[in-house]
């Protein structure tokens, strides 16, 4: 799939430069929205990354926050925030900062004991910004965060989200491809909420890198923040087909819809839901390993393909190392498997303590 859009060169800008492209983007997002039990009120667009995805999502919120800022500009409006938690994906903040929102418009909230957003924690900032006068703008709930695949209690963020009539995005650029297996789509329950939606299939869906999709259940807004149509690009076909450009800042847009049909007509739901379910069987049996391991400990809830663990060996008097000495053991631990080639180890930090983690993906791993 991903040689032959090369080799085609479409430009999936308008219906007319690229028939097939826009039609397929149309079926092949479908199909996806249903495997993963989504409303048919949510249209899909697929953009490269989901950085870039994240970014519409919260360009279409600022469009429905400051109406009147689509001509005028932020210049002199009130301040607005977005929030997310202290584990959500950095690609986050920087759609803050491109938005013109600042640093200031970003704003962090604290996590439970297995890292997910605590709604309390996200109600009294709401609360707090209201009182001093700033305009909320978005909500981002992550399924699947980057460090330890966290799930945010999503339904109680979407309540909170309708309560206060505050566009929700759900990043789940990572975990997403989970809900289509029917025993873990109970971890997505109310996302079908959520204003907009990311689900990356070059993350966890065996698709060539870059492919990121975009669902939108107001896409209204979402054409309302980008669409600018001069005349070099009207055609007859206006206003009974999408154009695809009108989804985002970029206008030239590459056939990516064509390997995803491919991945999905050569997998199907029954192969998709088996890798998938064995991605995860993987990961959990390996937390199992660690956790049976003298001196090793599993650091996070390992509900996807994410196994987060850690060397936390005594010292010869018995007693734990400090932290700084045992976070040095697995960096070296982490280098020298890395080293070996049989294997990809990566870090974060949890908790203020650096950890291993291992994510399974691949369509060959066993």
């Amino acid at each position: 799939g991903e040689i032959l859009a090369a080799a085609l060169n479409v430009n999936a800008m308008v219906w007319r430069s690229s028939p097939a492209a826009t039609e397929l983007e149309d079926v092949t997002t479908a199909w996806l929205r249903m495997l993963l039990g989504l409303p048919e009120s949510f249209e899909g667009v697929i953009n490269d990354t989901a950085s870039s995805s994240s970014l519409y999502g919260l360009a279409a919120a600022r469009e429905v926050a400051y109406p009147e800022a689509h001509a005028a500009g932020l210049f002199g409006m009130p301040r607005g925030r977005v929030y997310a938690s202290e584990q959500a994906h950095s690609s986050i903040e920087k759609a803050v900062l491109t938005l013109g929102l600042g640093q200031d418009g970003f704003r962090t909230i604290s996590c439970d004991a297995d890292f997910r957003m605590d709604p309390d924690a996200l109600r009294r900032a709401l609360d707090e910004d209201l009182a001093a006068g700033i305009r909320p703008v978005a909500i981002v709930a992550t399924l699947g965060t980057t460090s330890s695949a966290s799930i945010d209690p999503v339904a109680e963020i979407a309540a909170i989200s309708k309560e206060y009539r505050v566009w929700l995005h759900v990043d789940a650029a990572y975990g997403g491809p989970a809900a289509i297996v029917p025993e873990f789509r109970p971890h997505f329950a109310g996302w079908e909420h959520g204003d907009s939606i990311v689900v990356n299939p070059h993350k966890w869906l065996f698709t060539p890198i870059d492919c990121s999709v975009l669902y939108c259940r107001r896409p209204d807004a979402l054409v309302r923040a980008f669409s600018i149509v001069p005349e070099y690009l009207t055609s007859a076909e206006q206003g009974e087909s999408r154009s695809l450009m009108d989804y985002g800042v970029s206008l030239g847009r590459r056939f990516r819809s064509l390997k995803l049909w491919f991945v999905l007509r050569y997998f199907g739901r029954e192969g998709i839901e088996a890798r998938l379910r064995d991605h995860v069987r993987i990961a959990q049996e390996l937390a199992t390993w660690v956790e049976a391991t003298e001196g090793w400990e599993v650091t996070a809830p390992v509900h996807l393909g994410l196994t987060t663990f850690r060397f936390t060996p005594s010292g010869s008097d018995g007693e734990p190392l400090d932290g700084a000495t045992a976070d040095a053991l697995n960096h070296a631990i982490l280098e020298r498997v890395n080293a070996s080639g049989e294997a990809f180890l990566t870090h974060t930090v949890l908790d203020g303590r650096t950890v291993l983690r291992v994510s399974i993906g691949n369509i060959k791993t066993t």
